[in-house]
């Protein structure tokens, strides 16, 4: 029997609903394979939380959190509590703090899914998206000054370093090179950002070099969003910056259908910490408590964990469970159905279940 101990953060918004539907999965799959447990430990770590107590989680939790196999995360954000306080007190300190410096986001089209953009269908649109997850524009320096007065200044400096951006392009080009395109993007906007991304540019060449099999271009974000949409079958690996790769990886979400299927991993490639596993569509406060939240992006999102865990059969049943689901048709109203949370769950627990998946 092969055991995973679990931190489960379910945080704000619908992020505990996503969560408990992805724990029933988990379940379900621990009663098919009979081989493998999850013990999953519950963290109330959140919005609610920080009223309570004035921080989103206590000071000693990455101590606690560094037992676990992994993390799989909910989301945070509520009306009432400014986004930069839940963000930089929950996921940002766990990114950071265990060094998650590579952020993956698989992207494509789910049968019984109609993507936005015209003559794309299933297989057209398969992407995966790496955004560089410690520095950047999200690397937390900068300051204020002069506060109220006419003369105020906010500052907020992007950090590239060499360490930082050469090891996210080699797990690009190593992600890349393990696809059977063998072909990535180079996201950059060194056309205006002439320090930092012509670094990022440079060090690109460099790492591309040991990687000759891999076929590599570049894009300027802004032309990106534009190839992404009229041409997403000329893309497969994408490689950005943390801002960058942020904006883009939702609008790959929405190409495909919906962000609400949309996973996300936060990987610390060297294995010292825990990574942590996410989906990316944020905590959706109008529509927390419906019970019409769209459970996909957890399950995948649970895949990827499975993955990283080294249970690569667990992985591909859950996604083959999950795109059985979604070819029926039972879909949440993101999608265009009219499926609950709790109907999309049970009908992927049944898929596990069955011999044809």
């Amino acid at each position: 029997m092969r055991e995973y101990s679990i931190a489960a953060i379910p945080a704000d918004g619908i992020g505990p609903e996503v969560i408990a539907a992805g724990c029933t999965v988990l379940a379900s799959l621990e009663k098919r394979l009979g081989d493998v447990r999850f013990a999953i430990e519950n963290f109330d770590w959140g919005s609610d939380y920080y009223k309570k107590h004035g921080v989103m989680m206590p000071s000693d939790g990455l101590e606690r959190l560094k037992k676990f196999d992994a993390i799989y995360f909910g989301a945070v954000g509520t009306p009432d509590v400014p986004d930069h306080i839940t963000l930089w007190g929950l996921r940002l300190p766990i990114c950071q703090g265990f060094d998650q410096y590579a952020n993956v986001r698989p992207t494509k089209i789910l049968p019984g899914i109609t993507p936005p953009l015209r003559n794309c269908g299933v297989g057209d649109l398969d992407w995966v998206i790496v955004r560089e997850n410690s520095e950047g524009e999200y690397s937390g320096h900068g300051g204020r000054a002069h506060r109220g007065l006419p003369e105020e200044v906010g500052t907020e400096v992007a950090i590239f370093t060499r360490v930082g951006v050469t090891r996210i392009m080699r797990y690009a080009f190593k992600l890349a090179q393990a696809r059977p395109r063998k072909l990535l993007t180079v996201v950059t906007k060194s056309n205006a950002q002439r320090h930092g991304m012509v670094m990022w540019d440079e060090i690109a060449a460099e790492v591309a070099a040991e990687f000759p099999d891999v076929t590599w271009d570049k894009m300027l974000v802004d032309a990106m969003t534009v190839r992404m949409t009229l041409k997403p079958q000329s893309l497969d690996t994408i490689v950005a910056t943390n801002l960058h790769a942020d904006i883009l990886s939702d609008l790959a979400g929405a190409l495909a259908g919906s962000i609400g299927v949309a996973p996300t991993a936060n990987i610390d490639p060297q294995r010292r910490f825990p990574s942590m596993f996410e989906p990316i569509h944020g905590s959706a406060f109008d529509i927390a408590g419906k019970g019409i939240a769209n459970p996909i992006a957890s399950f995948w999102t649970a895949a990827q964990m499975l993955d990283h865990l080294g249970e690569p059969e667990a992985s591909a049943r859950l996604m083959r469970a999950v795109e059985a689901v979604t070819g029926a048709s039972i879909l949440t109203p993101d999608l265009g159905g009219t499926a609950t949370t709790k109907e999309v769950t049970e009908a992927v627990c049944d898929a596990i279940h069955s011999s044809n998946v």
